[in-house]
């Protein structure tokens, strides 16, 4: 189908566009970019005025629940959960059950996600066999199935010797590996440590359990020159390790979740189990710190860190419940949010979740590299148009997600996506013409 899109704002953050524009789309590129010409005759048009045109997002953390969690979340659910946030590619930990250690495994998630025509799927494969931190996985056979990396997703490596061996390996290769920063014997808590913590009664989690974890690995790092991409940082200390390893000149990437550049550790309130999240909210100063470090690249990329639980596992005291929320349906609306209160220009926040995720997967790409995460003519049409003036509420009973607990319930959002295009296709659409 050819379409073209007429009068939208086109923002690419990669080329630093922000202008009104049209753009024609035909086999599933992008044929024409600001002006088109008349000779070019869509199969439909799609009026964009009064919207933004931006590159699909893309999501470095984003949970399925497939194979093995079924029941808090399906592809086909959490897919059309993407198109409605206006995600068009998203990266998958390995902590399905079973684990993504076998390249059938990664084969059969790659060849459902496709049959549904959504969102393009980047799996991690497991830095270890089972995740159990024993045994290396066959890099080379998953990375052949489709694996954009290596993760051991929330389970620490707590054997050094291994990590140490699959930071070798996966230098020698060029594999990246994706670790969360966490110590396993300090990191068990279920709230960050604190006064809040302990005046609730509620283990906590130290900030020296992340800063531990980053000193080993920034150890490794410096030893096997792997490249690392550091999922989820959390604290202001480890912040100011990570602007430490980069100006060292260290091989690392980091991203930090939308939950964490909102959220504080009194947003628990009495106990409010939507609150329970990995790694654990911390106070204020560790959110703004989160919050400055990612409007000056610091921090690479915000992710939504998309985690569907069901009702039986969230609705339990807060120590037992299952950690996790849903969130690929408020990526963009939550990122616009931070970039309205830091000041900053649109082009710059859409930078976070188009551009600057794109870099850190960076080869993994392959042919895709080259245009996924920005707008660019011969490159794919992967779109996300929005209205940036209109404003929602986030009802979670609406969500498209399996999964209905977000911390951000009865938040007024702006950015409603009117749109979203994968591959020329239109994959979502609420009130176009």
């Amino acid at each position: 189908m050819k379409i073209l899109i007429k009068n939208g704002r086109v923002v690419d953050p990669a080329s630093g566009r922000d202008a009104r524009g049209d753009i024609a789309i035909a086999a599933g590129r992008i044929v024409a970019l600001g002006t088109v010409s008349a000779d070019f005759t869509p199969n439909r048009t799609i009026d964009a005025g009064g919207l933004v045109v931006a590159p699909g997002l893309v999501d470095l953390a984003a949970r399925l629940r497939e194979p093995g969690h079924e029941h808090e979340g399906m592809l086909e659910s959490e897919m059309a959960a993407a198109m409605a946030g206006g995600v068009t590619s998203l990266v998958c930990p390995p902590d399905t059950d079973p684990p993504l250690d076998e390249p059938g495994l990664v084969e059969m998630l790659k060849f459902r996600t496709r049959n549904l025509s959504h969102a393009r799927l980047y799996p991690l494969g497991a830095l270890t066999r089972g995740l159990k931190g024993e045994a290396l996985t066959e890099m080379a056979e998953l990375t052949e199935a489709g694996c954009v990396g290596f993760s051991q997703a929330e389970v620490a490596c707590r054997d050094t010797l291994v990590l140490h061996r699959a930071l070798q390996y996966a230098s020698t290769f060029g594999y990246p590996v994706w670790l969360r920063p966490n110590d396993s014997w300090l990191g068990n808590g279920v709230a960050a440590k604190g006064p809040l913590a302990t005046r609730m009664g509620l283990s906590g989690v130290p900030v020296i359990a992340e800063t531990i974890a980053l000193h080993t690995l920034f150890e490794l790092v410096r030893d096997t020159r792997a490249r690392v991409h550091l999922c989820r940082l959390s604290s202001a200390a480890g912040i100011e390790l990570v602007r430490a390893a980069k100006a060292e000149g260290l091989p690392v990437t980091c991203d930090v979740s939308v939950n964490h550049l909102h959220l504080t550790d009194v947003d628990i309130g009495y106990f409010d189990a939507a609150m329970r999240l990995t790694p654990p909210l911390r106070q204020q100063r560790d959110r703004d710190a989160i919050r400055a470090a990612l409007a000056d690249g610091t921090i690479d990329a915000l992710v939504s860190d998309h985690t569907p639980v069901d009702e039986d596992a969230k609705n339990l005291p807060f120590a037992e419940a299952e950690p996790g929320a849903t969130g690929l349906e408020l990526l963009l609306g939550l990122a616009l949010k931070w970039g309205q209160d830091s000041g900053l220009p649109l082009v710059q926040t859409l930078a976070t979740v188009t551009q600057r995720p794109v870099a850190v997967l960076g080869e993994a790409l392959g042919s895709l590299g080259s245009s996924t995460g920005r707008i660019v003519e011969g490159g794919v049409a992967d779109l996300c148009l929005f209205d940036p003036a209109a404003h929602w509420t986030v009802t979670p009973s609406a969500l498209r997600s399996q999964g209905k607990h977000t911390p951000f319930a009865g938040y007024e959002l702006p950015g409603k996506v009117t749109a979203t295009l994968v591959g020329g296709h239109v994959a979502f659409e609420a009130g176009l013409g």
